[in-house]
């Protein structure tokens, strides 16, 4: 998992400075990467990023959220998401998948990238990366 992450952030960073799109923060890809094989929990993941920015479109039109106001504000979004699912989808349920979220301050990180590039760049950015580093880190294994 180690080189995963070190595989990750590499890979972010240089697809950052490439194409000046960010894969939803620089950690994110390197973390989704670690659970390519779990689809429920990337889609509970991308899920509770949708549902906090959600709730920070209905809060931004009542408060003034802006720069670190903004980012703390979805990083807490994100996590009350991440607490919420796990309270809600406890691991003793019996799922045909694994649905918890991946860590508390992925979604917000994920939705913060949403907020500022839109959605669809974000996300196109963060599954290039995530399926990239997920081949490098094979690739690095049967070296």
């Amino acid at each position: 998992m180690v080189e995963t992450l070190f595989v990750g952030l590499a890979a972010a960073l240089l697809f950052a400075e490439l194409t000046g799109l960010y894969p939803g923060g620089i950690i994110v890809p390197a973390y989704l990467a670690c659970h390519l094989d779990q689809p429920g929990r990337l889609a509970a993941t991308l899920a509770a990023a949708f549902l906090a920015l959600g709730a920070y479109k209905i809060l931004s039109g009542r408060l003034l959220l802006f720069g670190r106001r903004r980012f703390v504000i979805l990083l807490l979004l994100g996590g009350v998401f991440s607490q919420a699912g796990a309270l809600l989808l406890p691991q003793h349920v019996v799922l045909p998948f694994e649905a918890r979220i991946i860590g508390m301050v992925i979604p917000g990180l994920l939705a913060n990238t949403m907020e500022r590039q839109k959605p669809l760049p974000t996300l196109a950015a963060c599954a290039t990366v995530t399926v990239v580093t997920w081949f490098a880190v094979r690739l690095i294994g049967l070296l």
